[in-house]
């Protein structure tokens, strides 16, 4: 009967489940969707309104108080993300009580296009956040009253994304009629510190054009794709690795826990089977977070115990407050959910039971069981994946570099905008690990290891995001620049081709760096370096004979004033040139003028950020390189050499 009464409990736990989940307000999916996406939409529109009260401001104290309340907000705007991705795939199982009852379901597409606003948002951020002034001549004038009349209408689509209550369309907020403050924008900037208010007005723009665009058809040609895979595909490491780690750990823990106890042996195994998670975690710090919890509901259950030794409702009653006390731990950063989870058990565990003898030698049992299941997870867990997490964030890291290389290559290789979208969507895939294995790198213990350099990586994280966030900015111009010069003249195109062989020579360059930077975060030590090239018997490595020339390190890095003003005067003649081409009379299309000058400006911005940026990352990477090699002395363009030599 033991496996029916096993049943009866667990299909009791489910009801209780689901009356948790109903009572005594419904928690469905699709409401905590629909809830996070109508704080979204007012989180991004309160972000808009900061972000231009900012720029439009005179007193600097005024602006960075403005700048700080929309980086709360961002902050804020991250967790509702999470919840979305938390909660959107159960949504499909309560699509059939939604048509029985035909409540009002929310579109799938709705957060997607929300979060694909954040782009627009970080580059206005970019802009108000540097401490560089806007210069006061380009915001006089009636520009502020302009600002403000695109900045309602900005809102206005923002709640129209959203489903939100809206006055009606009035010719002010009208999305076709023209900015008159747009409209002026007839010349390409002077000087590098009128960048940023152009800048500016174009993710304005951006995030205009992002609200009204329409759903990517896409999606139904890659589910049509997915759905031709083989089930055999299906059982990869990635699937079969997680169940088989389980399934040891458990065993084991089972194994070892009833050879200690064999009445209470089977309570090794509850440590591993909570919180267990398919994905790679910090194996030390969960073990150690779930030890501590379980500590800690134990101590308190046994008090419970104590104090209400000859009141068993109330001991129940009890567990009340430490479930509330649990679910602020699980929500805690020094915690999490493991640890709160374990927390709540350890308390059940001891105040939910009667005839099981004194609550304090098995409060020492269970302590003691809950290490041997600790310790087998984490045997097992090493025994699978014996790597480290500093080495994983380094192999990642090198693999950033090389998706930025391929990204940047594309700009130059004239590709199409899916394929660019792809190069985009994998460089912020290989972000996204870099920072898990970042955190993760840092919260295991060090042992008899060189110390992770976390600040180090934490800094390349946050300048390669703001490399792939400019490279975005630049496809975007380009894609407008395109729009405007689909069907112009021959003369508009050839006009056009200087600005392109500036891009695809800063293009270049980056990808030429990045690939040096791939190279030599690989590198597993400077000595191990010299021992293969001393095996090689190859010299030509050496700077002074200049047999292997890099340079990525000539262009990019130290001359990015030279760059930005090179291509600044090309843009002024691209402008002049087209205008003259327009008023002789080969006016197939109407030429946007502010469009043109917008995209222009805009990449300029991006020119000089990312001169910027590639300087800080290049210190960075030195500095990573300086941390594994405590006793040498490193220089990135002899290193680089050394490397290209070797395997040339």
């Amino acid at each position: 009967m033991h496996p029916l009464q096993v049943a009866a409990s667990t299909a009791l736990g489910v009801v209780a489940c689901v009356l948790a989940l109903l009572v005594p307000l419904p928690r469905l999916a699709t409401c905590e969707v629909k809830q996070s996406c109508k704080e979204l939409g007012q989180n991004v529109t309160t972000r808009v309104k900061l972000y231009m009260k900012a720029f439009c401001s005179d007193d600097a104290m005024s602006a960075t108080a403005s700048v700080s309340q929309a980086r709360v907000l961002a902050r804020s705007s991250s967790k509702l993300y999470q919840t979305l991705k938390r909660y959107q795939p159960s949504m499909t199982w309560e699509r059939l009580p939604f048509k029985i009852w035909r409540w009002q379901n929310v579109n799938d597409n709705k957060g997607e296009k929300l979060q694909s606003m954040e782009i627009a948002l970080r580059g206005m951020e970019m802009v108000v956040a540097s401490k560089s002034p806007i210069p006061s001549s380009l915001l006089a004038g009636e520009v502020k009253e302009d600002l403000k009349n695109i900045q309602e209408r900005v809102i206005l689509s923002i709640k129209r994304v959203n489903n939100s209550p809206q006055p009606s369309v009035t010719p002010e907020s009208d999305p076709k009629k023209p900015d008159e403050c747009l409209q002026t924008l007839q010349e390409i900037p002077e000087t590098p510190q009128d960048l940023p208010f152009y800048f500016f007005l174009f993710c304005i723009r951006l995030l205009e054009t992002i609200t009204m665009a329409k759903p990517e058809e896409n999606k139904v040609k890659v589910l049509e794709k997915s759905k031709t895979r083989s089930w055999i595909s299906d059982w990869d490491s990635k699937k079969v690795m997680p169940a088989l780690k389980l399934s040891l750990s458990l065993g084991l823990a089972i194994l070892l826990g009833s050879m200690f106890s064999k009445p209470n042996g089977y309570w090794a195994g509850l440590p591993v089977a909570i919180s267990f998670a398919a994905a790679r975690e910090a194996t030390f710090k969960v073990a150690n977070v779930k030890a501590q919890g379980t500590v800690i509901g134990t101590v308190y259950g046994v008090m419970g115990c104590f104090v209400f030794q000859k009141f068993l409702t109330v001991r129940f009653l009890s567990l009340l407050p430490w479930f509330l006390f649990s679910s602020f731990l699980s929500k805690s950063r020094m915690y999490g959910q493991a640890g709160g989870i374990s927390a709540a058990i350890g308390a059940v565990l001891i105040l939910g039971r009667k005839n099981f003898g004194p609550p304090s030698e098995f409060a020492i049992e269970r302590i003691i069981e809950t290490f041997i299941g600790l310790s087998c997870a984490i045997m097992v867990e090493l025994v699978f994946q014996p790597t480290r997490a500093a080495n994983i964030a380094k192999l990642e890291l090198s693999r950033s570099f090389h998706a930025l290389y391929e990204c940047a290559s594309l700009f130059g290789a004239k590709a199409s905008k899916a394929e660019i979208m792809e190069s985009q969507k994998k460089l912020r895939s290989h972000l996204n690990e870099l920072k898990k294995f970042t955190a993760e790198a840092h919260a295991e213990p060090s042992f008899w290891f060189s110390p992770f350099n976390f600040s180090c990586y934490e800094k390349l994280f946050k300048s390669l995001s703001k490399m792939a966030d400019l490279l975005q900015f630049s496809g975007y111009a380009i894609g407008f620049l395109g729009e405007q010069g689909k069907t112009k003249s021959p003369q508009c195109k050839e006009i056009l081709s200087n600005v392109d062989k500036d891009l695809k020579s800063l293009t270049e360059s980056i990808g030429l760096l990045a690939k040096s930077f791939e190279e030599i975060t690989l590198l597993k030590s400077l000595d191990a370096l010299e021992k293969a090239l001393a095996k090689s018997d190859n010299t030509s490595w050496d700077i002074e004979l200049g047999k292997t020339p890099n340079p990525s390190f000539s262009t990019a890095v130290s001359e990015p004033e030279k760059i930005l003003e090179t291509y600044l005067q090309h843009c002024r003649s691209v402008a002049d040139g087209i205008f003259r081409v327009e008023e002789g009379g080969e006016e197939e299309v109407k030429v946007d003028k502010s469009e043109v000058v917008l995209s222009l400006s805009a990449l300029g911005f991006c020119v000089e950020r990312i001169g910027k940026e590639t300087r800080e990352i290049e210190e960075m990477v030195k500095e990573v390189v300086q941390s594994e090699n405590p006793s040498s002395h490193v220089n990135l363009h002899e290193i680089s050499c050394k490397i290209r030599s070797l395997y040339k």
